[in-house]
């Protein structure tokens, strides 16, 4: 299967709604690595690495969000996949 890279930026009410443990949470499932993080503006940031097909789905799951979170755009820039991740993980800060 063909694997790749997935960075996307969600905007909407996506801090303090617990949208980056959710999505930790979705990307574990899936058996994806990357990271999660909130922005300064509000926004949430995150990168994702795995199977084309998974990546899709976890691109699906950031449009809709964790319950309580409103998104309201997802911007989505798909890359070659690096491998440099192990896990998932939630980072804190630029």
């Amino acid at each position: 299967m063909e694997k790749g890279r997935l960075h996307v930026l969600i905007r909407g009410y996506v801090q303090g709604v617990f949208f980056r443990a959710s999505t930790q949470d979705m990307a574990e499932r899936l058996g994806l690595t990357g990271w999660v993080r909130n922005l300064p503006d509000g926004n949430v940031e995150a990168v994702f690495e795995g199977t084309i097909d998974l990546l899709k789905q976890a691109a699906a799951w950031c449009s809709k969000g964790s319950p309580g979170s409103r998104v309201t755009y997802v911007h989505e820039e798909w890359l070659e996949y690096t491998g440099e991740f192990t896990v998932f993980e939630l980072r804190y800060g630029r």
